[in-house]
C-alpha cells in the first residue's frame, strides 16, 4: 500500500465509487460478499488498492496545503515541479489554532514579532507522496485563499 487504507466513513462516503472499483474488476455484490467471508486477505487487498485510487485521484488535484499550529503557520503551493512554502512565526504569547491568535496575527501582521520566510523545494520522485507525507504530517488541503493574500502581501 502506497498510502494510507481510507477509513470507514471515507468508505461509507465513497460507497458508490467502490462499487463502480469493484464492477471494473467484474466483481459482483455476492462475491464480494464471498470474498469478504472466505476471503478476508483478497478483501484487504482489495480495499488498500482502492484506498490508493481515491488518494492519487485526490493528491492529482491538490494545489495547496496548510499546516497551522500555535506559533507557525506553513503555506504550501504544489506548482508542476516543486512546490512553494510561505512561513509565518509569531514571537508573541498567542495560539494560532484558535480564532483569537489567528485575529491578533492578522491585525498585526507587519508587527516585528511576525516573520515570513520563503522557501522553494523541488519534488522527490513522488510528487504525490510528498503531498501526502505532508498531510501526513498535519497540513491540510485548501483552496489556497491564504497563501494568495500571504503571497501578495509578502512579494
Amino acid at each position: 500500500m502506497k498510502y494510507s487504507r481510507l477509513t470507514k466513513e471515507q468508505f461509507e462516503e465513497l460507497h458508490q465509487e467502490f462499487i463502480n472499483f469493484l464492477a471494473t474488476q467484474s466483481i459482483t455484490g455476492d462475491e464480494w460478499q464471498d470474498i469478504k467471508t472466505n476471503k478476508p486477505d483478497v478483501a484487504e487487498q482489495e480495499l488498500d488498492i482502492f484506498s490508493d485510487l481515491v488518494w492519487e485521484g485526490v493528491l492529482n488535484q491538490t494545489k495547496y496545503l496548510e499546516h497551522i499550529s500555535p506559533k507557525d503557520i506553513h503555506l504550501f503551493a504544489l506548482n508542476e515541479d516543486h512546490m512553494h512554502l510561505i512561513g509565518i512565526k509569531v514571537k508573541e504569547d498567542v495560539d494560532l489554532t484558535i480564532a483569537e491568535g489567528f485575529n491578533w496575527l492578522r491585525a498585526n501582521l507587519m508587527h516585528d514579532h511576525v516573520e515570513f520566510v520563503q522557501a522553494k523545494k523541488d519534488y522527490t520522485n513522488d510528487k504525490n507522496l510528498d503531498k501526502f507525507t505532508l498531510i501526513q504530517q498535519g497540513s491540510n488541503i485548501t483552496k489556497g485563499e491564504l497563501y494568495q493574500y500571504m503571497f501578495k502581501l509578502i512579494n
